[in-house]
C-alpha cells in the first residue's frame, strides 16, 4: 500500500512570477501535473499535495486537471502556512496520514522529469529489502554545492554531507541526494516530531530524518536529467529541451519522421501514427491526433486537433478542429472554433473557418470566410466569399446545401439557407433563401455609358495639348 505526497508550497521567487512556481507550463502541463503523471503506474491509494503559497489557485488549477482521471484516488490538499522547509513539509502530513499503514513516497512539485519507471525502481527496492528508507541519488557531472552521499558496497546509506562540509576526497563523490524519499510511514511517522532547526538556514530538513532510521539504502537513477529541479526561467527552458528530446526520440523510434527534429516541438499528449511526416516549424499541441501518412508543415501549428489520413497542412493554423481523411490544409489557412471537414476538402490560401462543417469534397480554395457555416457535399467556394454571421448582437448560421456554388466575391448574410444545386453569381450579396436548382443574382445592373467622362472644373485650366 501505499500513498505519495507532493511538495508544492513554495512561491520560487528566482521565477519573478506571482504564478506558483509548481504551476508554470512545460510541454501541456505545469510542473506539477508532471510529478503527479509520474506516479500514475504506482497505483497509489492515497495523493497528497502540500500547497502553501496562493494555495486556492493550486488547489483549483490541479482539481480541474485531476476530473480528467476518475479512476485515480481523489487528490488531498495539505497547508503548510509557513515555508520552513522539507521536514516542516512533512510534518503537516501527520494528522492526515494517522493510522496509515504502508510507504509513503515523497516527491518535489518542480522536478517534472522524473521517469516512471524510476520510480518504480525505488519503490521496489525499497519494498523487497524491508528498507526504513530509501532514497533517488545521482551521478552529477559536476556535483558542485551539492550534498554528497556516501554508501556501502549493498548500497547502505553511510552518510550524507553538504558541499561546504566535504573535504577534497569526498569532493571525488559525485552522487548527490535527488531529493526523493520512500519512507515506512509508520517509522517516519516517529522521527519527525525529532527534527530541529540547529542550521544555518534555521529550516527542519527531511534528509535529517533518514539519520534516525535504519536500514536505509541509495538507488542510483540512470539518466541524471531526471532529477533536475526547476527554479527559474533559464532552468525551466532547459527542463523543456530534455522533455522534447525525449518525446521526438521515441515518436521518430515508432516510424514518424521529424525532417528537423531541432526546429519542431510536440507536447506529450499528442498521438501520432506511423508514416507521419512533420515538417520543419511545426508545433502539435494539446490533446492532437494525427492520422497514418499525413504531412503536417511546415510552418504549421496544431492544437487539440484530430486530423485524419493522408491529410496535408501546409503553413496552416489549425485549433479545436476535426480534419477528415484526403484533405489538403492551406497554405495560410486558418481553422478554429470546432471546425469538421468531410473527406477529400480543399481549404486553400488566405481562407478562415470558424464553427464551420463541410461535407465530403468540398472546396473553399482561397480568399474567404465561413462562419457559423453548414456546407454539403462537393459544395465549391469561390474566391473572396464571405459568410456575414454577426449582426452585431449575435451569430447567425448559413446553410448551403450539396454541389452548390458560389461566384468570386459573393456575400452570403446570414441567417441564410442555399439549396442543392445552386449557382451564386459573382459579386452577389444574397439576403434572402434560395431554392434548389437556381441561378442566384444579386448585383446592380452593370451600366456603360460611352464617350463620357469628368469635366474639368471652370477655373481649372485644361492640360490637353
Amino acid at each position: 500500500m501505499v500513498a505519495i505526497a507532493i511538495l508544492a508550497a513554495g512561491r520560487g521567487t528566482r521565477m519573478k512570477s506571482d504564478l506558483p512556481k509548481v504551476l508554470h507550463g512545460m510541454g501541456g502541463r505545469s510542473l506539477v501535473e508532471w510529478v503527479l503523471s509520474s506516479v500514475e503506474d504506482i497505483h497509489p491509494v492515497r495523493r497528497l499535495v502540500v500547497v502553501g503559497y496562493r494555495h486556492e489557485l493550486v488547489m483549483e488549477t490541479l482539481s480541474d486537471s485531476q476530473s480528467e482521471n476518475p479512476n485515480l484516488p481523489a487528490l488531498e490538499f495539505v497547508e503548510q502556512r509557513e515555508q520552513l522547509g522539507t521536514g516542516h513539509a512533512v510534518q503537516q502530513l501527520l494528522p492526515h496520514l494517522k493510522g496509515f499503514e504502508g510507504d509513503l513516497l515523497i516527491l518535489n512539485g518542480d522536478v517534472p522529469l522524473l521517469r516512471p519507471q524510476t520510480l518504480k525502481l525505488l519503490l521496489q527496492t525499497h519494498q523487497k529489502n524491508r528498507n526504513a528508507a530509501t532514497i533517488l541519488t545521482a551521478q552529477l557531472p559536476d556535483p558542485k554545492g551539492y550534498g554528497r552521499v556516501f554508501r556501502t558496497d549493498q548500497n547502505l546509506l553511510q552518510q550524507i554531507v553538504e558541499d561546504r562540509d566535504c573535504t577534497p576526497t569526498q569532493k571525488q563523490n559525485h552522487r548527490i541526494n535527488a531529493g526523493v524519499y520512500c519512507f515506512r510511514w509508520a517509522d517516519l511517522a516517529r522521527v519527525l516530531p525529532q527534527l530541529t532547526t540547529n542550521n544555518d538556514q534555521k529550516e527542519y530538513y527531511l534528509t535529517d530524518a533518514v539519520n534516525y532510521m535504519k536500514p536505509v539504502m541509495a538507488v542510483d537513477v540512470e539518466d541524471y536529467q531526471e532529477i533536475l529541479g526547476i527554479n527559474d526561467r533559464k532552468q525551466l527552458a532547459d527542463a523543456y529541451t530534455i522533455l522534447q528530446s525525449r518525446i521526438k526520440d521515441e515518436w521518430m523510434r515508432k516510424g514518424i519522421t521529424l525532417v528537423d527534429p531541432s526546429s519542431i516541438t510536440i507536447d506529450d499528449t499528442v498521438e501520432l501514427e506511423p508514416d507521419v511526416v512533420i515538417e520543419p516549424q511545426t508545433h502539435l499541441r494539446g490533446k492532437t491526433a494525427i492520422g497514418a501518412g499525413s504531412r503536417i508543415g511546415p510552418g504549421s501549428l496544431i492544437e487539440n486537433s484530430q486530423i485524419g489520413r493522408n491529410v496535408t497542412v501546409l503553413y496552416s493554423v489549425v485549433t479545436d478542429s476535426f480534419i477528415a481523411e484526403g484533405s489538403r490544409i492551406g497554405p495560410y489557412a486558418h481553422l478554429r472554433g470546432h471546425v469538421k471537414t468531410g473527406s477529400h476538402c480543399r481549404i486553400g490560401n488566405f481562407v478562415e473557418l470558424k464553427n464551420t462543417k463541410l461535407g465530403d469534397r468540398t472546396n473553399v480554395a482561397h480568399l474567404s470566410y465561413l462562419g457559423d457555416t453548414t456546407a454539403g457535399n462537393q459544395v465549391n467556394i469561390g474566391a473572396g466569399t464571405i459568410t456575414a454571421n454577426y449582426d452585431g448582437v449575435k451569430k447567425h448560421p448559413t446553410h448551403i446545401g450539396d454541389r452548390s456554388k458560389t461566384g468570386s466575391n459573393s456575400v452570403l448574410v446570414a441567417p441564410v439557407t442555399i439549396g442543392q444545386d445552386v449557382n451564386i453569381a459573382a459579386g452577389s450579396t444574397i439576403t434572402e433563401d434560395v431554392p434548389n436548382d437556381c441561378l442566384a443574382i444579386a448585383r446592380a445592373r452593370q451600366v456603360i455609358k460611352p464617350g463620357w467622362r469628368l469635366k474639368p472644373k471652370s477655373d481649372q485650366k485644361s492640360t490637353d495639348n
